[in-house]
């Protein structure tokens, strides 16, 4: 199943119970939240999670891209990307956790093809604060699928503070032969659905009290997903990374992580610039700086030859479009070149510095933030340079 066939199954199924589409937003949080980035689907919703009515009406659903930073360094495993859509369903104040579940076991058994056979799922054990999420734990038992009892890996918060519940996950098996063991003790058992029962808020002393209303909150990631339904070992390999399997290797020679580090860095880098965001030394435009520079250290760390005036404009256009965003290929090149250029003076200056004799042992944090706050240089890239 191809990821547009993918999203459109999702939404029609949900549009058949009661479920009204909303229009995902950008990258860009909504005014006073603190994040840099939208990081999941509820992050625009946050006010109707805590009870304001919203438009249409208290059953959603949506597509909704999102950013993770926090997951920088995971990019080249099977399953992380930086930039990636993630399917959402909401209860504002209406159905429960069950009916949720039961709903999204039908959409991946029925709706989708998914042997149930090769379903886990995990459940709120329950604490102190939370009781255990018995309801969730008998629909489970109900429908044959295995379950296993977990405290702080079920339990879902939006940060220290705020909206929070007990979630259960749904994981499907990829490894080979039949499924074994629980998805806390193999990493075969891939997550692919969280459904999290949002009932409370916690507070600054870490006590809970009730929302206003009992959401269901759950969140699907596409990629992940279209990648398991495909029968591919890795997110780089669904069809949604099939044009850049197909133009980049024959560019830049790269062994397999740093080509799927460019992948990811690349792509997330033309959304976020797609998004209105400019490259800085500060907030959000600094998140699109530090990708591209990222992406060029693997390249010249194989080829300094290697630059971005080589990315294929079809590339450029198939992120834009299938992000649905006006930007030109022109406009986002423009931006890419101008960011190699500044990376590339940047880099020869910090090799001129790196080249003094106090720098020539073992460098102390008093050194890295010397050479961060006098001459620009962040720790990431001394470390480049030192190990070239």
């Amino acid at each position: 199943m191809h990821t547009e066939k993918l999203v459109s199954t999702f939404v029609e199924y949900f549009e058949e119970r009661g479920h009204h589409r909303i229009v995902g937003s950008t990258l860009l949080p909504p005014p006073g939240d603190p994040v840099l980035f939208t990081t999941s689907g509820m992050h625009p919703l946050t006010p109707y999670l805590e009870g304001r009515p919203h438009p249409l009406g208290r059953r959603l659903v949506n597509v909704q891209r999102c950013l993770r930073t926090t997951d920088l360094e995971e990019i080249g495993d099977a399953t992380h990307l930086t930039v990636f859509e993630m399917l959402g369903t909401w209860s504002l104040g209406d159905y429960e956790g069950p009916l949720s579940l039961g709903w999204g076991y039908g959409l991946l058994t029925e709706a989708l093809g998914i042997d149930p056979g090769l379903l886990h799922a995990t459940v709120y054990a329950g604490d102190s604060q939370c009781e255990q999420d018995t309801p969730s734990l008998r629909l489970w038992q109900d429908r044959g699928v295995p379950v296993e009892l977990t405290v702080e890996d079920n339990w879902w918060s939006n940060g220290a503070v705020g909206p929070c519940g007990p979630d259960s996950e749904i994981f499907l098996w990829n490894g080979d032969g039949p499924p074994r063991s629980t998805p806390t003790q193999d990493d075969r058992w891939v997550e692919v659905w969280n459904h999290v029962m949002m009932r409370h808020r916690r507070l600054d002393d870490g006590s809970l009290v009730p929302l206003p209303q009992r959401n269901v909150d759950t969140g699907l990631g596409l990629e992940r997903l279209a990648a398991l339904l495909q029968g591919k070992s890795s997110v780089f390999e669904s069809d949604l990374f099939e044009p850049w399997r197909r133009l980049v290797p024959p560019l830049w020679h790269l062994d397999e992580p740093s080509l799927r580090l460019v992948f990811d860095h690349l792509r997330s880098a033309v959304v976020v610039l797609g998004d209105g965001v400019r490259p800085a030394n500060t907030g959000r435009g600094y998140v699109v700086r530090r990708l591209v520079r990222r992406v060029l250290t693997a390249l010249w760390r194989q080829d300094p030859s290697y630059g971005l005036a080589d990315l294929p404009d079809d590339l450029v256009r198939h992120t834009l479009d299938h992000f649905r965003q006006d930007l030109q290929p022109a406009d986002v090149h423009q931006v890419l070149l101008d960011e190699e250029r500044r990376f590339g003076l940047l880099m020869e200056r910090g090799r001129q510095v790196l080249a003094r004799p106090r720098f020539r042992g073992r460098l102390t944090e008093d050194d890295l933030h010397y050479l961060h706050d006098t001459h620009g240089l962040p720790r990431d890239l001394v470390t480049s340079l030192r190990q070239d």
